[in-house]
């Protein structure tokens, strides 16, 4: 080299070691949305539908109907730094700026859609946008919002709107004597009247024989899936938290064809096992610190977390609500509506029988109490957010019992879902500063405890 030649750049380590598998599945998501908004264009009607727990989902894909998923399109607005335009159009109809952002989002994508560009997509929306819906499917599921939020959607749109059930409650009404076979009772009508109603809209007849395959699919994908989550307890943790995020749609909503989520989270489990193997991190730094995070994540900031990483920060689980159980043995159901309401009950309600052993009311702490042990936690990242109730309400009960029972701390970030004017990343990172001394103090405790981390 001459003394005058530039030296070459070194090229910076990417913070978080992704898996290679991830990719095709997030690619597979943004790909139906192309894929549905090119069927509208050939006249086939769209469905909006709300992350209904795999009730609705199954019968809408067995009738054929092409489906997008208005939560998950906010996520992608928020990823892609598009979303501002949106919260706003929705703040200017008058709802209020602390309802769920993902609510807002799609308010301001229907709002700008029909009020401002007479019916057609609004051309900053990522992907190509969703198509005008033919049908929205609702859900009254974890809170009130997802109940009224589908309601008011419908006064933008001459499209017909339907409402599915899911019994909420606590541990100690949830294990009454005989409360399962009422549920199930309950969520079998729930399936078989919004087939008759599909039955009646689309003037055709349900495809049994379908739905009984994406049935089986379904359970061969969750299966794969919950074998991934068990193989992340390793340590150091194979898999970052932003992966799983990146990758989970096809899984939690059945996004796409079937077949190749099945075949492309396949792809995963091997991945991840690779690395248990070899112990590989999620990270591409020393894992210093296992973290959980609860509950929703800031989907405008997930570079945000680089910096935890390169801190020696690995998230090992996050988001219990987005993982799947794994699926109860239904070979002996031969009704597939009773079959797809177990198989939809059995998220909810599968941690209650060790809730009720335990003696604790909500279920959900009992689930964080399983996974703090099976992950062996340092310390908990709680997201409380003010425009989602349902997620931040039991998360100061989760701390007083991680804190209490296992001497799990816990950092409180505020911020929002959707909205990033509300988060901030600096502020953060001087907390996490501090909070590393607080993980040391209590991983000492839990071994003057008889702990084994």
């Amino acid at each position: 080299m001459s003394e005058t030649a530039t030296p070459a750049k070194t090229e910076k380590k990417r913070a978080i070691n992704r898996l290679k598998s991830m990719y095709p599945l997030r690619n597979l998501v943004q790909q139906d949305y192309v894929n549905t908004l090119q069927a509208s264009n050939e006249g086939k009607p769209t469905v909006w539908s709300m992350l209904n727990y795999w009730e609705g989902d199954l019968p809408l894909k067995a009738m054929g109907l092409n489906i997008v998923y208005p939560e998950n399109y906010a996520t992608l607005l928020a990823a892609s730094g598009a979303a501002e335009p949106f919260l706003d159009a929705s703040d200017s109809d008058g709802f209020p700026t602390h309802m769920c952002g993902y609510g807002r989002s799609t308010i301001g994508y229907s709002y700008r859609m029909m009020k401002e560009n007479n019916g057609k997509i609004p051309p900053d929306a990522p992907l190509g946008g969703m198509a005008k819906p033919a049908l929205l499917l609702g859900s009254g599921i974890i809170c009130d919002a997802r109940f009224k939020w589908f309601q008011a959607l419908a006064r933008y749109f001459d499209a017909p709107e339907w409402c599915l059930e899911m019994p909420m409650m606590a541990t100690f009404e949830g294990t009454e004597p005989d409360i399962e076979d009422y549920q199930v009772k309950f969520l079998t009508r729930e399936i078989k009247d919004f087939i008759e109603f599909l039955e009646k809209l689309l003037k055709k007849k349900m495809d049994w024989a379908k739905l009984e395959e994406l049935i089986d699919l379904a359970t061969r994908i969750h299966e794969t899936t919950w074998q991934i989550g068990e193989a992340r307890k390793a340590i150091p943790g194979p898999m970052h938290s932003t992966d799983f995020w990146s990758s989970m749609p096809p899984a939690l909503f059945f996004a796409g064809d079937m077949n190749v989520s099945l075949k492309l989270y396949q792809d995963m489990l091997a991945e991840v096992r690779e690395r248990v193997k070899n112990k590989e991190s999620g990270i591409n730094f020393p894992e210093r610190y296992r973290l959980i995070f609860a509950e929703l994540p800031p989907w405008h900031s997930l570079k945000f977390f680089d910096n935890l990483a390169e801190k020696g920060w690995n998230f090992v689980f996050e988001s219990f609500g987005y993982h799947n159980t794994r699926p109860l043995d239904l070979s002996k159901v031969s009704d597939p509506c009773e079959k797809l309401a177990r198989f939809s009950r059995n998220f909810w309600f599968n941690v209650f029988p060790d809730a009720k052993k335990d003696g604790i009311s909500n279920p959900v702490v009992e689930t964080y109490l399983k996974i703090a042990r099976g992950f062996k936690a340092d310390g908990f990242f709680m997201h409380p957010l003010i425009s989602c109730r349902a997620a931040s309400c039991s998360l100061r009960t989760i701390q007083h019992f991680e804190q209490d029972k296992l001497d799990i701390p816990s950092l409180w970030v505020e911020g929002d879902i959707i909205d990033k004017r509300v988060f901030n990343p600096q502020e953060v990172l001087a907390k996490a500063e501090a909070f590393e001394q607080t993980m040391d103090h209590y991983r000492t405790v839990r071994k003057s405890k008889g702990l084994d981390w």
